[in-house]
């Protein structure tokens, strides 16, 4: 409905009709003499018989404005493809150009090899992705992939948002490094719940630290869950991992 308001001379057939077209020839639609043609046919149909008749010059300044939003998108989903190519960091050799002239489903391929999580949807949780099996631009420009997440067959696949739910998977720490994480760090957590154990984002309230014995880690993080704000007390934790954030993760299973 945005563009029927945003151009009054057009009836929204006539639109939809251009978008079609767009879609088909795309540049091709702004020469003069194709604008001519549709204008000529858009005159004399029986839908425009009680409005005025339409000029080449406006058919040919929709196809431009067109052009100009499609470029626009172009280079925003550009950038995100580009972002989520950055999340591999230097697993990408530094020798290869910043904007590398293979296809984008020839660099989509070299990603699966690269390890990852994902936040599903379903849960606000992470989990390990098994592979990218194909990517999207949303009307919106904004970039998509589908990932099967490690461990769940194919009727668990999602699509999720690259800038907000991917980044390289979580790298294990030793609790000796316990000492990294900080009040105020954006950490991804444990969390037990009813039917399974996950783990989500959440950030770290306060932490009263402890000498370790035999058994590791005694220290005692105090964290507030960033899906539903519920806040927990996490003792004995095993952290085992952190992404390239820095993230961290605590886990209170005793997992590694």
């Amino acid at each position: 409905m945005d563009d029927e308001d945003s151009w009054p001379d057009f009836t929204l057939a006539e639109i939809k009709e251009m978008e079609s077209m767009y879609k088909e020839i795309g540049e091709a639609s702004l020469t003069q003499e194709y604008c001519k043609a549709l204008a000529t046919s858009f005159s004399f149909s029986a839908s425009r018989a009680a409005r005025p008749a339409i000029t080449w010059l406006q058919v040919q300044s929709w196809f431009r404005d067109k052009q100009k939003k499609s470029q626009a998108k172009s280079k925003s989903s550009s950038k995100d493809l580009k972002l989520f190519i950055d999340l591999c960091g230097e697993s990408i050799s530094s020798n290869e150009p910043e904007m590398s002239d293979k296809p984008i489903g020839s660099r989509i391929s070299e990603l699966k090899e690269l390890a990852f999580e994902a936040r599903s949807s379903k849960d606000d949780a992470w989990y390990d992705v098994a592979s990218f099996l194909t990517y999207r631009v949303t009307c919106a420009g904004e970039l998509e992939v589908r990932v099967r997440f490690s461990g769940f067959n194919n009727t668990e696949d999602e699509w999720v948002n690259v800038k907000t739910a991917v980044r390289q998977r979580s790298i294990p720490l030793e609790q000796s490094e316990c000492v990294k994480v900080n009040v105020g760090d954006l950490v991804l957590c444990y969390q037990e719940r009813e039917d399974q154990a996950v783990y989500c984002d959440a950030h770290v309230l306060d932490i009263q630290r402890r000498v370790h014995d035999t058994e590791g880690c005694q220290c005692i993080f105090v964290v507030r869950y960033d899906h539903d704000f519920s806040e927990v007390n996490l003792q004995n934790s095993v952290i085992p991992s952190f992404p390239h954030s820095p993230l961290y993760c605590l886990c209170t299973c005793g997992c590694t």
